[in-house]
């Protein structure tokens, strides 16, 4: 795969993650951070409301031809996300009363706006 290739698929993610963290602002979530990182990877968006802290995985498509963003979860990076979870708990002053792992799925069409599915406390 070409550079090109590799730079629209990194500009396709940072929309996507762009309109993930707008739908969780419009559902009444504060975003805390984004592309958090560590020596186990990588958070794309931290966001809370009230007591619940969300740890959120963006899964983002161009086409549903290859199934579902959330396909894209498996439950070896759910366990991942758990521990990134914790490491970010251990390094910032914030104690929620719940800790939840969500995916947003953004699939970006040709024509019209994108989609968006958010399904929260998957793992």
């Amino acid at each position: 795969m070409g550079s090109s290739a590799t730079a629209a698929r990194t500009a396709l993610g940072r929309y996507g993650e762009d309109v993930a963290a707008r739908h969780l602002v419009e559902s009444g979530m504060t975003v805390l951070e984004r592309n958090w990182r560590c020596d186990l990877g990588e958070i794309d968006i931290v966001a809370r409301r009230g007591d619940v802290l969300a740890v959120v995985e963006v899964k983002t498509r161009a086409t549903t031809n290859f199934g579902s963003p959330l396909e894209g979860v498996t439950p070896r990076k759910a366990a991942r996300l758990r521990r990134l979870a914790a490491r970010w708990l251990a390094e910032h002053p914030v104690k929620p009363a719940e800790v939840r792992i969500d995916v947003i799925g953004v699939v970006i069409p040709h024509r019209g706006a994108p989609q968006v599915d958010h399904v929260q406390a998957v793992a």
